[in-house]
């Protein structure tokens, strides 16, 4: 067969083209398959942690609940559960309140134990972790324990910021804080903002507190 001068070229550029677009609809249909398993995020930014994929989730409560009965009389008591990561307010027996929580994370856990609110401070201020800022009010260093972070010259500590504080051992509360789903703290107990307001509110110095950690259930 002749071959026009050009032609070859053109044959070259209409395989090349084709070639490409198999590729590319490949490439497609192996993303529109495996949709489900990738962020939206995906080639935007890097893969999001696993603390950041919950963030979202964990403004709201999933297991939240007050409902304070007036006519409840008695004792009052919170139950935190560390297995499932629960705390419940009880007042004379009834259950007004329930929530979702975070406990202490590896080498920080949170120790069972029977214990009472020992101390209630709204505006509560960790002692021990927070941030290095500089004069001008800059962060130097982020997530700082002030027993293994040294200080930079010319920069102060911050503490971290734990509202609705109810303290119930040295070195333990339960406060307002991040809740994802795992254990996250220093070895408080964080609760939602919402809720440690509501538990905050019902407790008082002297309210008996119940940290349990029973063994998981398997669910066969």
């Amino acid at each position: 067969m002749r071959v026009f001068p050009g032609e070859e070229k053109r044959d070259f550029s209409h395989m090349f083209s084709l070639v490409r677009f198999a590729v590319i609809l490949t490439a497609s249909l192996g993303l529109l398959a495996g949709c489900t398993e990738l962020p939206n995020d995906v080639g935007v930014r890097p893969h999001r942690s696993i603390a950041a994929q919950t963030r979202a989730a964990s403004h709201h409560p999933v297991f939240a609940r007050w409902q304070d009965d007036p006519s409840a009389k008695g004792e009052a008591k919170i139950v935190v559960n560390l297995t499932t990561q629960q705390a419940f307010f009880y007042r004379g027996g009834v259950l007004i309140g329930r929530t979702n929580i975070s406990s202490g994370r590896r080498d920080f856990e949170t120790p069972p134990g029977k214990y009472r609110v020992t101390q209630k401070d709204l505006h509560h201020v960790s002692s021990q972790y927070g941030q290095y800022v500089n004069r001008a009010g800059s962060v130097l260093m982020h997530d700082v324990d002030r027993d293994r972070d040294e200080c930079p010259r010319g920069a102060h500590f911050v503490g971290a910021s734990m509202p609705y504080f109810l303290r119930f051992t040295e070195g333990y509360g339960m406060h307002a804080g991040f809740v994802p789903r795992y254990r996250a703290s220093h070895g408080c107990i964080r609760m939602p903002p919402i809720m440690a307001k509501h538990f905050f509110e019902a407790a008082e110095v002297g309210t008996r507190v119940e940290v349990i950690e029973p063994p998981a259930i398997v669910q066969q």
